[in-house]
């Protein structure tokens, strides 16, 4: 296993880069990009524009249980074919629930009552939908991704995976689902067809190695609970399959690290320094950069995967940086920031090209859970 780069130079470098950032030319944006963005302390959802004018929200959608409580929209999940949108609902009573939507009109065309806490989100051309039942505010024991049908809104399936399930993304072919255990240092890859878990590499810094498919809880395959002793311990909260779905890249929010795994091979290759409390991650279609949010700092990292060095660091526009969704011409990065206390929540938009923000608009409060919807070209809207 390789580490990437010295922390202390990619700070020079970045220091470097943003003394000279006002000189950076940037070309306005030659298309409309449109983001949906839940905002978890307001109940609502916003649709976000960002063209050649900046960025503005076009709308917003309530998305709740209850008017008089705070029911806490959290993840967002586009379908492939862009013509219906998904936001979980953490805080029901107990369970939570998927609602389902129509882009562009958004109206509410169903709900499925989930487990605890659901959070993150991915749905397969064929409409089966994957949510991970995170259960924040439960006792750590395994936890669950919910498989739902989206055709009718109904769970067909709860699989389970480990203690707070997190990061739900699907391999490039759909065949399988990846997500990772905050409290259980595990990756786990269920088979979709199956929808079994059919692989889980423990994820513990210095001691990655297999674990069978059947391991829920990772001391009881390797003795003691991750972080036992004062050793180090990952803390993953993000999973993202690579496009050509080869590799995969998990954000260790415990230790400062970015793990990339090869998915064939099931072991880590290379380890990437990162800011404080890495999050979320996204990676460019084509393949050439991963974009790494960093609540600790108030920041973005982008990586530069050909040699895995840290190329910029973008600092966020408010505090605590969370959500990634990037643009499918691989030029911007749109960030969800929630703010603290009363802030409104921000999206930032990052231009990939040259390392610097591009633009900003204040949503809801505590914005969070992000997911691409279109690209809008000149031509297209005619």
């Amino acid at each position: 296993m390789i580490r990437i780069g010295c922390r202390t130079l990619l700070v020079v470098t970045v220091v470097s880069a943003a003394m000279a950032g006002p000189s950076v030319a940037q070309e306005p944006p030659q298309a409309d990009y449109y983001v949906y963005v839940a905002a978890e302390s307001q109940d609502e959802v916003a649709l976000v524009r960002f063209g050649p004018g900046g960025a503005e929200v076009s709308r917003t959608i309530e998305a709740s249980l209850n008017p008089t409580d705070i029911d806490g929209p959290h993840g967002i999940a586009v379908s492939p074919d862009g013509s219906n949108w998904y936001v979980s609902i953490a805080h029901g009573l107990p369970f939570g629930q998927i609602q389902r939507f129509a882009t562009g009109s958004d109206r509410k065309l169903g709900a499925a009552q989930v487990g605890l806490f659901p959070a993150t989100m991915s749905v397969t051309p064929g409409g089966l939908l994957f949510a991970v039942n995170f259960n924040l505010h439960g006792d750590p024991v395994p936890s669950s991704v919910s498989v739902v049908e989206t055709g009718s809104m109904t769970e067909i399936r709860k699989v389970t995976t480990c203690a707070m399930p997190h990061g739900s993304k699907l391999s490039p072919d759909a065949r399988r689902h990846y997500s990772v255990c905050m409290m259980d240092d595990q990756l786990v890859e269920i088979d979709v067809p199956s929808l079994d878990v059919s692989r889980r590499l423990y994820l513990e810094p210095g001691a990655e190695r297999d674990l069978p498919p059947g391991t829920a809880e990772s001391s009881s395959a390797v003795g003691n609970r991750p972080g036992s002793g004062g050793t180090a311990r990952c803390g993953p909260t993000w999973v993202q399959p690579s496009p050509d779905g080869g590799r995969a890249w998990i954000a260790c929010n415990k230790n400062r690290e970015v793990l990339e795994v090869d998915l064939d091979a099931w072991q880590v290759t290379r380890r990437f320094a990162t800011g404080a409390g890495p999050y979320n991650l996204d990676v460019t279609p084509d393949g050439t950069t991963l974009v790494v949010t960093y609540k600790g700092d108030h920041a973005v990292g982008l990586f530069a995967l050909a040699d895995g060095s840290e190329r910029a660091v973008v600092p966020s526009s408010r505090r605590i940086p969370h959500g990634v969704a990037v643009s499918p011409d691989s030029r911007y990065a749109f960030i969800t920031v929630e703010g603290v206390a009363n802030d409104p929540g921000t999206v930032d938009v990052i231009d990939l090209e040259t390392g610097t923000l591009a633009a900003s608009v204040d949503v809801g409060r505590q914005a969070g859970g992000i997911g691409f919807w279109k690209m809008e070209r000149k031509q297209d809207r005619k």
